[in-house]
């Protein structure tokens, strides 16, 4: 059978799409990773549905009260370059800006980035460190999940058959909250990951203790993922260089990746030991005196 493209015009019409042909489709935003895959027989559906004709999904919206929302269609090129982001939610512009060549984030979607569920997708670990929540639709209506809930494994979602991911909310933070994220890959923006962690770390209002901190790592498990125990050992302490590398050293524990052609298991951990104490050192020295 020959692969047919479906364009629906409103998000009814996409789920009605979705529900009808389930997993015989495929949900095509920027297409950037879904092409390679239909070109490596990585993926046979016999349609693709394509969003792109849903404005409502291309929103960027700050809600004073529910905070940032994406829409599913929001180009990473978008996300690198908006004011709004930039000003209040920069842990997002610059993952954006280590994903791939210009040329591609013009095309790359967030959608298509969290869909395609790589452990080493490059928006995953900053909004991960923003705790932000996935907005799904299907045919039972509406649902929102955490995004730690959202990732099931290597190129695996929560996502039903008869579901689409429309947008992504990061709640309000905190005035003083800071976020840093870093990416080590062979080649910069334009190589897979070896290692990328966001960070987003809150101070205390009253002194240079740390009230809040969030550490997320890809490349380094099946999924991206939270070093909770490393966050646990800063959360409420004074910020020195000996407790940041043992915070560090903890989260390099926590990772769990595994070998291949860009690193050994022991290389990447000390990969995540390295760029964890740099972000941390850097986001403290952003601190108030």
């Amino acid at each position: 059978m020959q692969l047919e493209c479906l364009t629906p015009k409103t998000i009814n019409e996409a789920i009605s799409l979705v529900g009808k042909y389930q997993a015989k489709a495929k949900v095509i935003a920027g297409g950037t990773d879904l092409v390679i895959q239909l070109k490596n027989k990585l993926r046979n559906p016999d349609f693709l549905i394509d969003l792109t004709r849903i404005p409502s999904l291309r929103i960027i919206d700050l809600d004073e009260k529910r905070g940032l929302k994406i829409g599913a269609l929001a180009t990473v090129r978008t996300l690198e370059t908006s004011p709004l982001i930039r000003s209040k939610y920069p842990l997002i512009s610059q993952a954006a800006g280590q994903l791939g060549s210009v040329a591609i984030r013009n095309v790359a979607t967030i959608g298509g980035n969290l869909c395609n569920a790589s452990p080493s997708g490059e928006l995953s670990q900053a909004m991960m460190a923003l705790s932000a929540t996935i907005r799904i639709i299907g045919p039972r209506g509406e649902r929102e999940l955490p995004i730690e809930d959202f990732f099931q494994g290597v190129g695996l979602t929560a996502l039903a058959n008869d579901e689409i991911m429309a947008g992504i909310e990061a709640p309000i933070l905190s005035p003083n909250a800071r976020g840093a994220y870093a990416k080590h890959s062979p080649r910069g923006s334009i190589d897979l990951a070896i290692v990328n962690v966001g960070i987003l770390l809150t101070p205390s209002d009253t002194d240079q203790s740390c009230r809040d901190v969030r550490i997320a790592l890809g490349a380094v498990a099946s999924t991206p993922m939270r070093a909770r125990k490393a966050e646990l050992l800063l959360k409420g302490e004074k910020i020195s260089p000996r407790l940041i590398e043992r915070v560090a050293e903890q989260a390099a524990d926590e990772s769990d990746p595994r070998p291949d052609t860009l690193g050994s298991v022991e290389y990447k951990k000390e990969m995540v030991r390295v760029y964890v104490a740099r972000l941390i050192g850097r986001l403290a020295s952003q601190m108030v005196h």
